[in-house]
């Protein structure tokens, strides 16, 4: 095997995010550039000689080529074998699936989630570790120091492998092994959920409908609630991965989604609408009449798990993100288990996981999941509703309002400024941070603020400890604030501000929303000063 070495210069802008490192096509596309970043992981890690990597991705635009280099750049470094989805594609969860059960000692996951895709778009390469979760923050904090002082890469020169063919094949004295990228994610679900009572369900007249956003989950949903539930093939819209998403944003809310929501609102409207994202690691969920925010999709998930085979011993714990509504909270209260706040960022999950602290983890950026896979997995969410569905026999919005008469109801919004300067974004930080110390007592509107601080995370596992998380702004009678500058965008900056009111009065459980956290929001704008900051008068999107 010839393997040349190719003298690079450091770039400075390769600093991985929460979900790894995602740039603009041409960013990537920039000589050496690409290489550099991946040879970067390779360097951060240590006794990987003979052993098995993992490569797959949501199917977007470039995805075939970084595929074609990973593999030569894998098998000049010495891994032993690779195992990539057909067609070069793996959801996610899949990937984190095949991670775990072929024993790799890790895998390359390509994607940039919910962001567009396309020539001038993006995209994005992550790291996940042997247990198929992402890298922890010391390994990126590794790779990050690595890529500023990168001086070369090493890769094989041998053909394009075809990507297309399953099976086993040599490149460069390295085992490529094609593989169904479906077939072992769907025999899992079967191994976790009844799916004897969801095709009864469904045959007896119960309507699905599954939107896949032409990303990587169409042909999962194909398989799995197509043919293995039986799913009409007309219910499941954008089936098919295109490298653009069909122009559209793959991103499962209530505005890139909102012909799901609109179907899902009329009179004629299906039972239960779904959809996923670009790597099929989120979920929106919507019953006949309902949208279910995702802070509430996993409180009423966690307390129906146990209907499901794979969750009828009960929960070991609870997680979520801290940016997430403490309707979970409640349910972990209820059940006498561990209830866990942890940073955004599926990473702080795999440590709970691992130990046995949790099952069930979400966050409220629509990712939910469970101890079978390391990463958030939008079918499994899919999947568990439609058994809950099929054990309890009722329709969603009486589910729903069940768990609110039980738990009470927590109002709950996102509201995110995109592309904003990432300076400006920083001084709103700076200035609001700089004056949290300050703020108990204060009588802002209506509100009464209790308690701010600097969101700090102590791993109850590593003992590891994560700073400037987020900030916190709580209020008597249980509303909340929550400002974070996202790490997912690739331009500029994202600043998202969560909001949140707890409602237990049941006659008082069918406000709107936005109208129902009025005061919250008027508080969000008059301690942050988000439009002094940012020049919007409004968000960009609202969730």
């Amino acid at each position: 095997m010839m393997i040349r070495t190719v003298k690079i210069s450091p770039f400075p802008d390769q600093k991985p995010g929460t979900s790894g490192l995602r740039k603009k096509v041409p960013v990537f596309q920039t000589p050496g550039y690409t290489e550099a970043f991946i040879q970067s992981i390779f360097d951060s890690l240590d006794g990987f000689k003979g052993e098995t990597l993992v490569i797959g991705g949501d199917g977007r635009y470039y995805n075939r080529h970084v595929i074609q280099t990973a593999i030569r750049m894998a098998a000049a470094n010495g891994f032993g074998r690779v195992l990539v989805g057909q067609g070069g594609i793996l959801s996610t969860p899949a990937a984190s699936h095949l991670i775990r059960k072929s024993g790799a000692f890790g895998g390359l996951i390509l994607s940039a989630s919910h962001n567009p895709g396309g020539p001038t778009e993006d995209f994005g390469i992550k790291y996940n570790i042997s247990n198929g979760g992402p890298a922890p923050e010391k390994l990126t904090d590794e790779i990050f120091a690595r890529t500023g002082e990168i001086d070369r890469y090493l890769i094989a020169g041998f053909d394009d492998v075809n990507l297309d063919q399953t099976g086993t094949f040599e490149a460069g004295g390295m085992a490529v092994e094609i593989v169904d990228p479906v077939a072992d994610y769907a025999d899992l679900m079967e191994t976790l959920f009844d799916f004897d009572a969801m095709r009864s369900l469904i045959a007896g007249g119960f309507k699905v409908t599954f939107d896949a956003m032409h990303a990587v989950t169409g042909p999962y949903a194909s398989e799995i609630l197509g043919r293995r539930l039986g799913v009409d093939s007309k219910l499941i819209y954008n089936a098919t991965p295109l490298e653009d998403f069909g122009g559209h944003h793959p991103d499962p809310n209530l505005v890139h989604a909102k012909a799901l929501f609109d179907r899902m609102m009329a009179d004629d409207a299906p039972d239960f609408g779904a959809a996923s994202d670009g790597d099929g690691d989120r979920n929106l969920i919507i019953g006949k009449g309902i949208f279910v925010t995702p802070s509430d999709s996993l409180a009423i998930l966690a307390a129906n798990a146990h209907l499901a085979p794979g969750y009828k011993g009960g929960l070991k714990g609870i997680a979520r993100s801290m940016p997430t509504s403490g309707a979970a909270d409640r349910v972990a209260e209820k059940l006498g288990v561990e209830m866990h706040e942890t940073p955004t960022g599926w990473k702080f999950f795999g440590n709970l996981l691992d130990a046995g602290r949790c099952t069930i983890c979400g966050e409220e950026s629509a990712g939910t999941g469970s101890d079978h896979v390391r990463e958030k997995d939008g079918l499994w969410a899919v999947l568990l509703w439609l058994n809950i569905l099929a054990v309890r026999k009722q329709s969603m919005i009486d589910i729903v309002r069940d768990h609110w008469a039980q738990f009470g109801r927590t109002y709950y919004s996102r509201h995110d400024y995109e592309a904003i300067d990432t300076g400006r974004a920083n001084q709103l930080i700076q200035a609001l941070e700089g004056g949290l110390s300050n703020l108990a007592g204060r009588q802002v509107g209506s509100l009464t603020t209790e308690r701010a601080d600097s969101f700090i995370y102590h791993d109850p596992v590593d003992g590891s400890v994560s700073h400037n998380q987020g900030l916190r702004i709580f209020f008597e009678g249980g509303s909340r604030l929550v400002f974070r500058l996202s790490g997912t965008g690739t331009s500029g900056a994202t600043l998202r501000v969560y909001m949140e009111r707890h409602e237990p009065d049941p006659s008082l459980q069918d406000q709107e929303t936005q109208a129902a956290l009025a005061p919250v929001i008027e508080a969000a704008e008059t301690l942050a000063e988000i439009g002094k900051w940012t020049g919007r008068e409004a968000p960009t999107v609202i969730t």
